[in-house]
């Protein structure tokens, strides 16, 4: 027995010594199999990588793909309607039609010089660590950077010496920016109620009561700025809490609305106190355009859940961004989160509509 064991030892020794044949699998090693869920998910996303890595040109033919290969198509094209030289180019009444043409139908509706506009709820100037600070609102502002931003919750305390105790004030003093206050009810010695800072020259304003049974007092401030040889007309709400006083004020901000007879671009913004799309959603969509379907969550602004702040334009505006800003600074500066949009005054509405016809009818 042991001399067969020591015989098959040393059959085995010259079998692994056998060296591999010469070609096409010569000199190859056994891949190693990765050990481990980690080690597998990391080659995976490495092999991912290396089929998804985009080539510019074919090894072979040095053709162009994809991005490259639009772009010198594009420049083909141009060189092949560019005239040539000594060519006459078109001049006079021919060069606006082609401009025309090349631009296309929706140039001809796009507005002017676009307005930024912003709603915030600054909470009295209070913030998540219950700390008034209205430096951080202006900071907060400031990042904004917007030419028309509608407050809710603003004070003034009268006997105040202290520069603070008319915020709104002293907001438009630090923003170099215009103040029209909307008082709603009172506040010790003082008044609360809503605001509108702008960078554009005001020209008229209206204040509407939204007050509703023995519920707190809310109001509505109207701003007429002027754009474009024209007036822009800005409605900063703060709506009540309960679900009856909601739908209420809503038939109030739409009498409000009809009896300003405001011929122009209109802006509706402000608290809203609607946690889901109720009859002040529903009510608002059908008048006003709006990114309700890409809202955002705005309170509380540390860790948002609620849509309560938000902004509405009518036909006569477009559209152009809309987004909640999350600064570091501003998710402590307030309970809410400001809301912005960009937005184009139209050249031309391309439908004709009846002012405040979707509304509901006012009592």
């Amino acid at each position: 027995m042991l001399l067969a064991g020591q015989a098959l030892a040393a059959q085995r020794r010259r079998a692994r010594s056998v060296r591999r044949p010469s070609g096409r699998g010569a000199g190859r090693r056994r891949r190693r199999r990765p050990h481990g869920h980690a080690e597998r998910r990391r080659l995976r996303r490495l092999r991912h990588r290396r089929r998804a890595r985009p080539r510019l040109v074919h090894r072979r033919g040095g053709r162009p793909r994809g991005a490259l290969a639009r772009g010198a198509a594009r420049v083909r094209a141009g060189a092949a309607r560019r005239p040539a030289s000594g060519a006459a180019r078109p001049s006079g009444p021919a060069l606006p039609a082609l401009r025309a043409i090349s631009r296309g139908p929706r140039a001809r509706v796009r507005g002017v010089t676009p307005i930024t506009i912003a709603s915030y709820n600054i909470h009295r100037g209070v913030g998540l660590d219950r700390r008034r600070d209205l430096d951080r609102i202006g900071v907060v502002i400031a990042e904004m950077n917007p030419d028309i931003i509608g407050l809710q919750e603003v004070i003034r305390e009268d006997g105040n010496v202290m520069p603070t105790a008319d915020q709104a004030a002293y907001l438009a003093s630090k923003l170099g920016m215009e103040l029209v206050m909307g008082e709603t009810r009172s506040y010790g010695a003082g008044i609360y109620g809503n605001a509108v800072l702008t960078r554009l020259p005001v020209i008229g304003s209206a204040r509407h009561d939204l007050s509703h049974g023995l519920r707190e007092p809310r109001g509505c401030l109207r701003v007429d700025v002027a754009v474009n040889d024209g007036a822009l007309h800005v409605f900063n709400c703060h709506f009540g809490l309960a679900f009856r006083e909601r739908r209420a004020q809503l038939e109030l901000l739409a009498g409000f609305i009809r009896a300003g007879s405001c011929p122009g671009p209109r802006v509706v913004m402000g608290d809203f106190n609607e946690w889901h799309r109720g009859p002040v959603t529903r009510g608002l969509r059908l008048e006003f355009e709006s990114p309700m379907r890409r809202m955002r969550r705005t309170h509380p602004a540390v860790f948002p859940i609620f849509r309560l702040d938000r902004i509405y334009w009518d036909v006569e505006l477009e559209g152009e961004a809309f987004h909640v800003h999350r600064s570091r600074l501003a998710r402590v500066a307030s309970d809410h989160l400001p809301v912005m949009v960009r937005l184009r005054v139209r050249r031309r509405v391309g439908a004709s509509y009846v002012m405040g016809d979707a509304l509901p009818p006012a009592e």
